[in-house]
């Protein structure tokens, strides 16, 4: 499909939903894309694997039949997967002895953040696994608001002092973020050449995302009521779901398909209009109103984009993310109104009480932008 998703589209997708979703246990439980060979004994390595895309990763490996080992600290969550083997280590402090002399089909790392330790993980299993998938992102690009963002598009570099004085996965996310993860790939193919997929997400949505830049809006929206929305309504919004990502990662980890990929979500286009009906369609909020305050106006309130309003960025920060290469690998997802139920009952079953502190805005705040609005359009 190409072209721009209609509010059409989003009503036939949620059509289809309702038995699906309904049915299932949990999201996680969900069919998993290429679950045709159960049993086939492969063996992945997941370093990291019980943060959000984490549990998406071994839901879609379990379904192919695949034996998982984990590779983290054991803080996190230690005890989501006491079926699965465990392997301590902590990249940070250069603990990897746990690795050597183990062989594994593939691995994907979902924990790379300092090129010093992708390589030392790149390096020490050479020779001894068949793949790797390294989890990037697209903030590696250096010029986000061109146009159409492909992979052949500039990353952008990070000065040698910052990389040498980064030592620690906190210190990369604090200190030019997409920089490190450009060079993380590199590492990874220095290291294993022709063995590589670096994997470029964007938005990363669904169950277990404690973002928040996502759930804000149909936990919002199911409330009802005047809802504040920003900017211009026809802009678009690009995210995956994390069980499509996941199941896509396994994919190509099977098929050792190396390359560079966007993987920002589907193919079309769909606005944050488009977006915000189908999250009002899909949940029944039958009484929200959606009031659309300018660009400028949030600017001069104050309101952080991105953050105190998710997925909302003013026009000529960013543009669309080219995801047709990763398509044409078999990237597939599922209906957005699928993602919008899932988040949300998700939401309702685990955190209901939840304030919106990472991302969102509270009742109070909006509220008074919506009053400032409204009082500046009757002048």
């Amino acid at each position: 499909m190409s072209g721009r998703t209609t509010r059409r589209g989003f009503l036939g997708a949620g059509i289809a939903l309702p038995l699906a979703c309904k049915l299932a246990a949990s999201p996680e439980d969900k069919a998993t894309p290429g679950a045709d060979n159960p049993g086939s004994g492969k063996k992945l390595l997941i370093l990291g694997g019980t943060r959000f895309l984490g549990p998406a990763l071994v839901a879609g490996a379990k379904a192919r039949g695949f034996e998982i080992t984990l590779f983290n600290r054991g803080k996190t969550a230690p005890d989501m997967f006491p079926e699965l083997e465990l392997i301590l280590g902590d990249r940070d402090k250069g603990e990897l002895d746990g690795l050597r002399g183990r062989s594994w089909d593939m691995v994907v790392d979902t924990s790379g953040y300092v090129p010093g330790q992708v390589r030392a993980v790149a390096e020490l299993l050479r020779g001894n696994i068949g793949f790797y998938a390294f989890i990037s992102t697209v903030s590696v690009y250096a010029d986000q608001s061109a146009t159409v963002v492909g992979e052949d598009t500039a990353v952008t570099t990070v000065d040698p002092e910052v990389v040498a004085k980064a030592r620690t996965i906190r210190q990369a996310s604090r200190a030019n973020y997409g920089g490190m993860k450009a060079l993380c790939e590199i590492a990874a193919e220095n290291a294993l050449p022709g063995q590589v997929a670096n994997i470029r997400p964007g938005l990363i949505v669904g169950p277990r995302d404690n973002s928040d830049r996502f759930t804000y809006w149909p936990v919002r929206i199911s409330k009802g009521g005047e809802v504040l929305s920003p900017g211009d309504p026809d802009r678009e919004v690009q995210f995956i779901d994390v069980r499509d990502l996941a199941a896509w990662t396994i994919d190509l980890c099977d098929r050792k398909q190396s390359g560079v990929f966007n993987a920002v979500g589907f193919d079309g286009r769909i606005s944050i209009q488009e977006l915000l009906h189908g999250c009002k369609i899909v949940l029944g909020a039958d009484d929200c109103q959606f009031t659309w305050i300018k660009d400028q106006f949030l600017s001069e309130q104050g309101v952080r984009p991105y953050v105190e309003m998710p997925l909302y960025l003013p026009h000529g920060i960013r543009g669309h993310f080219d995801v047709s290469k990763a398509i044409a690998q078999g990237l597939t997802t599922r209906p957005v109104a699928e993602t919008i139920r899932a988040t949300f009952d998700w939401h309702q079953r685990e955190r209901r009480d939840h304030v919106w502190r990472r991302a969102g805005m509270r009742a109070e705040r909006e509220q008074e932008v919506l009053a400032a609005w409204h009082a500046s359009q009757d002048r």
